[in-house]
């Protein structure tokens, strides 16, 4: 199944937290949802910082049905990379991190909307459609 969306960390916890903007989340993961492996250490580095092990949380949503299923990592390659670099100047005045700019290339790249509760990435002027989930 082809993607319907791309996910930031940002959005993915908050689904997985069942925090604002968890609905919008749910909505994009019925129709399969992308999110790079980038964004996808960052989602589980902190949950790692709340006490759960990356591989309980991996596990976890693959028994749920998730990951590989609702959700699919996109590894970070060498195309991405240029793209995740030629991001750097279009946002680097709005403070978007590497992971933001992960996600933000692979949106590109697909040609999908991203998915995220950054604010800071509405009105950056990229050809990229950008959805705040709250």
């Amino acid at each position: 199944m082809k993607p319907a969306a791309v996910l930031d960390a940002s959005a993915l916890l908050a689904y997985l937290h069942d925090e604002p903007g968890a609905d919008r989340v749910t909505e994009a993961l019925e129709h399969g949802c992308a999110i790079s492996a980038v964004n996808w250490a960052e989602t589980l580095s902190k949950l790692a910082d709340a006490g759960k092990g990356p591989d309980e949380v991996t596990a976890a949503l693959r028994e749920q049905g998730l990951l590989n299923a609702a959700i699919h990592v996109v590894a970070m390659d060498e195309e991405a990379a240029r793209e995740v670099a030629r991001l750097r100047p279009l946002t680097k005045k709005a403070g978007l991190s590497l992971g933001d700019r992960a996600c933000l290339a692979l949106g590109r790249l697909l040609r999908l909307p991203v998915l995220t509760t950054d604010r800071a990435w509405n009105g950056l002027g990229l050809d990229i459609e950008v959805v705040v989930v709250r």
